[in-house]
């Protein structure tokens, strides 16, 4: 039966009544006063990635640090998939439950981030740069705070750190002025090196990330990656990339019919002289390496001249958080000259901060100014460009078809 449309109207007031109240319900970072005032008792659930037990330190001592100025409990919750972070909050909307959520903070970025996005299951845009510590993020300078994996972050994620490829090689063996500095020169000195370079099996993020720098050098045109897979064209965009695997990976350790496990897998290898070129997602790694005993002092760094992959990664808050409060006070904390000063620290951490060294006061300044980042660790402006990280949709398609071609190697 038709409804009149006095009853219509009464029932879309009713209904945007009910979507103002819920939108009124997120507490807003531009009163900050009042997000404090909120949060005070508030325990966060911040689930995030827990493999490392220097990023566990680092987590344990954010939350020691909350507690004390701010009376929020924070609890780690120990990932080893973020990706079952994000199907429990999408589990709680399909069963209705709009608030008092179980995560009220996540660490998240690239596709997690795109579906989380797509399906709606993010807190009200535009949080992050309410945060009164936004004003020292450098995100003039660093496009990758902006945007996701190609994905506009429209606010919905606040920038936690900075990742970028860098490759590792023993002195000893390899001298600086042979190492490649493109992905063409690896091919062409790996032929000449045979059995002395390799990568982890996709989908482990090492062994993906070095396929999406080998794809970004080799495809046609450069402007695709930034959009979905164009499944008709699909074959023929990504036809550069397999025809440099294919060259490449008779010539890998083991001859590409096995592959390290993963990064301290190859790590492992390069201190017992297997291989002689590595690479890592963060430009503290060798440092670390060697600072742990792990690596010996002989190694060193280096890029590539026309630029390597690089990334951020954030933190969100999932729409029906139960502790938004906390998670913004949280949230803005790791984005505060002192906690990222500490993440950077090669002995905390090693992450490269996100912050604009000149949107800090000298005191903030002179903090990271001190930092000693290690004999292996390369300077900032050694690094070279940052290259976009692909459509997430891209390494989907490219990890299916690495598989089909060349996972029984496995």
């Amino acid at each position: 039966m038709l409804k009149s449309p006095t009853v219509l109207a009464g029932a879309l007031s009713a209904a945007l009544a009910l979507t103002l109240t819920a939108q009124a319900a997120d507490p807003n970072p531009r009163d900050w006063d009042a997000v404090l005032e909120e949060a005070k008792g508030q325990t966060v659930y911040f689930n995030a990635w827990g493999g490392s037990e220097n990023i566990n330190s680092y987590i344990d001592w954010a939350g020691e640090a909350l507690k004390e100025r701010f009376g929020v409990e924070v609890v780690h919750v120990k990932l080893d998939d973020t990706a079952n972070a994000v199907a429990k909050v999408l589990a709680e909307k399909a069963a209705g439950k709009g608030e008092g959520g179980s995560v009220d903070l996540i660490w998240i970025n690239g596709e997690n981030f795109a579906s989380m996005k797509r399906q709606e299951l993010l807190m009200a845009p535009d949080w992050t740069t309410g945060l009164p510590n936004w004003a020292y993020v450098d995100h003039e300078n660093k496009p990758t705070i902006l945007t996701d994996f190609t994905i506009p972050t429209d606010g919905l994620e606040s920038p936690w750190g900075g990742a970028k490829m860098v490759f590792f090689h023993d002195t000893t063996r390899t001298p600086a002025d042979s190492v490649p500095h493109s992905s063409a020169e690896l091919l062409e000195w790996t032929l000449s090196n045979p059995g002395r370079f390799s990568y982890p099996q996709p989908p482990d993020f090492v062994g993906s990330s070095f396929l999406k720098q080998v794809l970004i050098e080799t495809i046609d045109d450069r402007s695709k990656l930034s959009q979905q897979v164009t499944e008709a064209s699909f074959k023929a965009d990504s036809a550069p990339l397999f025809d440099y695997l294919d060259k490449l990976h008779p010539t890998l350790w083991r001859s590409g019919k096995a592959y390290p496990q993963n990064y301290p897998d190859m790590k492992q290898k390069l201190a017992d002289g297997e291989l002689d070129i590595i690479f890592a997602f963060n430009p503290s790694e060798a440092s670390a390496g060697i600072a742990a005993g792990e690596l010996p002092d002989t190694v060193r760094s280096f890029t590539y001249t026309d630029g390597t992959l690089g990334n951020t990664h954030f933190v969100a808050i999932p729409y029906n958080a139960a502790a938004k409060a906390g998670a913004l006070v949280l949230a803005n904390f790791l984005i505060s000259p002192q906690a990222q000063a500490r993440k950077q620290d090669p002995s905390v951490w090693g992450d490269p901060t996100v912050l604009s060294m000149d949107k800090l006061s000298a005191e903030d300044r002179g903090a990271f100014e001190a930092l000693d980042l290690g004999i292996a660790t390369l300077k900032p402006d050694e690094l070279g460009p940052a290259l976009d990280e692909p459509h997430p949709d891209w390494m989907e398609h490219i990890e299916g078809e690495w598989l089909r071609r060349y996972g029984a190697a496995n």
